[in-house]
């Protein structure tokens, strides 16, 4: 019983997923945590395609700033509520969007967005598309998919932009 009790924490803490899920998952991969945590991930994402035609009129807006103070970008992040916006984890999400914008410089949010007859790859130009720095075995869009799963509301990339000195 102890076992069960210290997986259910331990894969609560990684993926932020309720207790009754985290143990569902768990009894599902009968054990597994590696399975369980894909479980759970691909619960988050469909997830985040039930949310997705939800208004996301809340929000905030981050800035990152690279050392050396020659990079920066700013994203305005949206959501369902204030409430959510104030918690750390969004707080956490927008500020890694930003870290992510100034880093790849993404001119599009999504493929969706790039003009007709513009020939290039969406992972390389559109910022939803592209491998996450701090993990790039996730696109951004499976970032953002997981915390609509975490949060419980859509959540939105609404508009970024990204300062260069000498661009």
């Amino acid at each position: 019983m102890s076992d069960t009790v210290e997986a259910i924490k331990a894969l609560r803490q990684e993926t932020g997923a309720g207790i009754m899920d985290c143990k569902r998952a768990l009894v599902q991969s009968n054990g597994d945590l590696d399975q369980a945590r894909e479980i759970l991930r691909k619960q988050g994402m469909a997830s985040a395609a039930k949310k997705a035609s939800r208004s996301t009129d809340e929000g905030l807006v981050d800035a990152y700033i690279h050392s050396g103070s020659r990079v920066g970008a700013i994203v305005e992040l949206n959501c369902e509520t204030d409430f959510v916006a104030r918690t750390p984890d969004f707080r956490s999400l927008a500020h890694d969007i930003a870290m992510q914008v100034a880093a790849m410089a993404p001119k599009y949010i999504d493929r969706a967005d790039i003009p007709d007859g513009e020939e290039h790859d969406p992972q390389e130009i559109c910022l939803l598309q592209q491998p996450f720095i701090k993990d790039t075995a996730i696109s951004v869009q499976d970032l953002v998919n997981e915390s609509v799963g975490r949060l419980g509301e859509n959540v939105r990339v609404k508009r970024f932009a990204r300062f260069s000195i000498g661009e």
